[in-house]
């Protein structure tokens, strides 16, 4: 097994993680979790993101192949989530409604916010131009983020305050917004 760590590689998937899990758009999802069930599993919500992704990144093409759903499908369906994740965000409003937690960790936390279908079909999509051994730093890279922004919140709510974090949410809604055109554009051959 040939090992070869490349800086361009690990910053490439890096950004590109970075840009799809955009943590710090899920301020104010975060804060909005936290006011409904009062703590947040920072530690449980990484580590459960990390097992997430990394087994998406070595087995993930094979379970969409078991069950009959190819790359592309996958990709698309990720779209359509975070087309509507950028739409409650953009307007403010709530399309999906489910049932309050117990505890904010693994969902919606873990998955769908962190390790969702957009963060999976990356990794996917990555894996053809980088080398996993460079993924995978850019994974534990951006986790490492992830962890301190889930920490941190409460500063990072009283430094942004609530206005400056809808106006950050709304600015990372049109980011996302952007990401889902792009990704479902280039899985129907646009």
């Amino acid at each position: 097994m040939d090992i070869s760590f490349s800086l361009v590689e690990i910053i490439g998937a890096t950004l590109v993680l970075f840009s799809v899990i955009d943590i710090f758009g899920s301020i104010p999802i975060i804060l909005d979790l936290r006011d409904k069930v009062g703590h947040i599993q920072s530690e449980k919500a990484t580590i459960v993101s990390l097992i997430i992704m990394l087994l998406f990144l070595f087995v993930g093409e094979q379970i969409l192949v078991l069950i009959g759903i190819d790359v592309s499908s996958f990709a698309i369906a990720g779209a359509f989530i975070i087309f509507l994740f950028a739409i409650e965000m953009i307007l403010g409003i709530r399309l999906y409604r489910d049932v309050a937690p117990d505890t904010a960790s693994i969902v919606p936390i873990a998955f769908p916010l962190i390790a969702g279908a957009g963060t999976l079909t990356t990794l996917l999509a990555i894996k053809a131009e980088y080398r996993t051994e460079n993924i995978i730093v850019g994974i534990v890279l951006n986790l490492l983020l992830v962890y301190v922004t889930l920490k941190k919140t409460s500063s990072i709510e009283k430094v942004l305050g609530r206005n400056g974090l809808n106006v950050v949410r709304k600015i990372f809604g049109i980011i996302l917004l952007a990401i889902s055109i792009k990704l479902f554009k280039s899985n129907i051959g646009l």
